[in-house]
């Protein structure tokens, strides 16, 4: 089974080597298997926090690991 820490490490590291803490929606839409639509109404719903930085929107790693922990307690809950 795949945890959601497991979800949230990264392919591959920045060009400095560090692991990024914050990531676009299309690395979030390839992190997680969704749509970009399904994205954003994810975020427009409050189910998948993100930030702003300028322009763009970026979501954040704890934000990741909060959605996917959230699927599997409403998995949990419908056994």
């Amino acid at each position: 089974m795949t945890t959601a820490t497991e979800l949230s490490k990264p392919r591959a590291r920045s060009r400095n080597g560090t692991v990024p803490i914050l990531y676009r929606v299309d690395d979030v839409v390839e992190m997680l298997n969704l749509s970009r639509t399904v994205i954003y109404d994810l975020i427009r719903a409050g189910r998948l926090r993100t930030v702003k930085e300028g322009r763009s929107r970026l979501v954040p790693v704890s934000a990741i690991n909060d959605y996917v922990a959230l699927l599997e307690n409403e998995a949990r809950g419908q056994q």
